[in-house]
Protein backbone atom coordinates (compact mmCIF):
# COMPACT_ATOMS: atom_id res chain seq x y z
CA UNK A 1 0.00 0.00 0.00
CA UNK A 2 2.52 2.19 0.90
CA UNK A 3 4.43 2.05 -2.97
CA UNK A 4 1.06 2.29 -4.57
CA UNK A 5 -0.24 5.15 -2.59
CA UNK A 6 2.61 6.51 -0.96
CA UNK A 7 1.50 6.69 2.50
CA UNK A 8 3.48 6.43 5.79
CA UNK A 9 1.72 3.98 8.19
CA UNK A 10 2.23 6.91 10.88
CA UNK A 11 2.32 10.52 10.21
CA UNK A 12 4.50 12.99 12.48
CA UNK A 13 2.00 15.82 12.21
CA UNK A 14 -0.45 13.44 14.06
CA UNK A 15 2.02 12.28 16.99
CA UNK A 16 3.27 16.19 17.08
CA UNK A 17 -0.69 17.09 17.43
CA UNK A 18 -1.22 14.54 19.97
CA UNK A 19 1.69 15.61 22.16
CA UNK A 20 0.35 19.16 22.07
CA UNK A 21 -2.92 18.72 23.20
CA UNK A 22 -2.05 16.29 26.01
CA UNK A 23 0.87 18.80 27.11
CA UNK A 24 -2.06 21.89 26.90
CA UNK A 25 -4.67 19.62 29.12
CA UNK A 26 -1.46 18.75 31.83
CA UNK A 27 -0.75 22.19 32.03
CA UNK A 28 -4.13 23.60 32.46
CA UNK A 29 -4.84 21.41 35.35
CA UNK A 30 -1.61 22.26 36.87
CA UNK A 31 -2.79 25.87 36.73
CA UNK A 32 -5.95 25.04 38.15
CA UNK A 33 -4.46 23.14 40.72
CA UNK A 34 -2.32 25.90 42.32
CA UNK A 35 -4.80 28.67 41.33
CA UNK A 36 -7.44 27.09 43.66
CA UNK A 37 -5.22 25.72 46.47
CA UNK A 38 -3.14 28.97 46.56
CA UNK A 39 -4.84 30.65 49.51
CA UNK A 40 -4.65 28.04 52.27
CA UNK A 41 -8.08 29.45 53.57
CA UNK A 42 -10.45 26.93 55.16
CA UNK A 43 -14.23 27.81 55.40
CA UNK A 44 -17.64 26.40 57.40
CA UNK A 45 -21.01 28.18 58.10
CA UNK A 46 -21.67 26.84 61.49
CA UNK A 47 -25.09 27.89 62.16
CA UNK A 48 -28.17 30.68 60.85
CA UNK A 49 -31.11 31.80 62.24
CA UNK A 50 -33.99 33.75 60.79
CA UNK A 51 -34.56 36.56 63.37
CA UNK A 52 -36.95 37.98 62.03
CA UNK A 53 -38.37 39.00 58.52
CA UNK A 54 -35.39 41.53 58.20
CA UNK A 55 -33.06 39.97 60.01
CA UNK A 56 -30.72 36.60 59.93
CA UNK A 57 -27.86 36.05 62.08
CA UNK A 58 -24.93 33.96 60.98
CA UNK A 59 -22.24 31.55 63.02
CA UNK A 60 -19.33 30.68 60.74
CA UNK A 61 -15.50 29.50 61.48
CA UNK A 62 -12.70 30.47 59.28
CA UNK A 63 -9.35 28.74 59.44
CA UNK A 64 -6.39 30.14 57.82
CA UNK A 65 -2.60 30.60 57.98
CA UNK A 66 -2.83 34.63 57.46
CA UNK A 67 -1.41 37.34 59.81
CA UNK A 68 -3.45 39.96 57.80
CA UNK A 69 -7.37 39.75 57.35
CA UNK A 70 -9.45 37.70 55.36
CA UNK A 71 -12.44 38.82 53.57
CA UNK A 72 -15.83 36.72 53.37
CA UNK A 73 -18.99 36.87 51.65
CA UNK A 74 -21.84 35.75 53.06
CA UNK A 75 -25.39 35.81 50.99
CA UNK A 76 -29.22 35.09 51.96
CA UNK A 77 -31.52 34.32 49.41
CA UNK A 78 -35.36 33.36 49.42
CA UNK A 79 -37.01 30.67 48.58
CA UNK A 80 -36.61 31.30 44.41
CA UNK A 81 -33.16 31.49 45.32
CA UNK A 82 -33.20 35.69 44.74
CA UNK A 83 -31.02 37.14 47.01
CA UNK A 84 -32.27 39.16 49.96
CA UNK A 85 -28.87 39.73 51.32
CA UNK A 86 -25.43 40.18 50.85
CA UNK A 87 -22.40 41.50 53.01
CA UNK A 88 -18.72 41.83 52.49
CA UNK A 89 -17.16 41.01 56.17
CA UNK A 90 -13.33 41.33 56.54
CA UNK A 91 -12.25 38.69 59.39
CA UNK A 92 -9.28 39.95 61.70
CA UNK A 93 -6.58 37.33 61.98
CA UNK A 94 -6.42 34.84 65.27
CA UNK A 95 -3.04 34.26 67.51
CA UNK A 96 -4.65 31.02 68.65
CA UNK A 97 -4.81 28.10 66.36
CA UNK A 98 -5.54 30.23 63.61
CA UNK A 99 -9.24 29.13 63.90
CA UNK A 100 -12.01 32.56 63.91
CA UNK A 101 -15.50 32.06 64.90
CA UNK A 102 -17.47 34.69 63.97
CA UNK A 103 -21.28 35.77 64.26
CA UNK A 104 -22.89 38.45 61.93
CA UNK A 105 -26.47 39.95 61.75
CA UNK A 106 -27.46 40.02 58.21
CA UNK A 107 -29.80 42.59 56.97
CA UNK A 108 -32.69 40.97 54.75
CA UNK A 109 -35.04 42.79 52.11
CA UNK A 110 -37.16 39.48 53.14
CA UNK A 111 -37.01 36.55 55.27
CA UNK A 112 -34.36 34.32 54.15
CA UNK A 113 -34.64 30.37 53.19
CA UNK A 114 -30.80 29.60 52.87
CA UNK A 115 -27.89 31.66 53.69
CA UNK A 116 -24.46 30.81 52.05
CA UNK A 117 -20.82 31.37 52.96
CA UNK A 118 -19.72 32.21 49.10
CA UNK A 119 -16.17 32.14 49.94
CA UNK A 120 -12.63 34.09 51.45
CA UNK A 121 -9.66 35.23 50.60
CA UNK A 122 -6.76 37.15 51.80
CA UNK A 123 -4.96 40.59 50.19
CA UNK A 124 -8.09 40.87 47.69
CA UNK A 125 -11.60 40.01 47.17
CA UNK A 126 -12.77 36.28 47.30
CA UNK A 127 -13.81 35.24 43.68
CA UNK A 128 -17.44 34.50 43.67
CA UNK A 129 -20.90 35.51 42.08
CA UNK A 130 -21.42 39.18 42.98
CA UNK A 131 -25.38 39.71 44.34
CA UNK A 132 -28.12 38.73 42.50
CA UNK A 133 -30.85 41.18 43.10
CA UNK A 134 -33.33 41.70 40.96
CA UNK A 135 -33.58 44.48 38.73
CA UNK A 136 -34.15 48.04 40.62
CA UNK A 137 -33.82 46.45 44.29
CA UNK A 138 -30.95 48.25 46.30
CA UNK A 139 -29.50 46.00 48.75
CA UNK A 140 -29.82 46.53 52.65
CA UNK A 141 -27.44 48.26 53.94
CA UNK A 142 -24.88 45.98 56.63
CA UNK A 143 -24.70 45.22 58.83
CA UNK A 144 -28.23 45.06 60.56
CA UNK A 145 -28.12 47.70 63.53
Amino acid sequence: MRERYGLNGRPVGRRIAVAVVVLGFVGVLIWVTIGVSSDNIQTRLISWGVIGPDRVDITYQVRADATTPIECVLRAQDENRIDVGYAEVIVPPSAVDDVVISNFALRTLAPAYTVELLGCATGAAPKVPPPQFPPGVVPPDQPYS
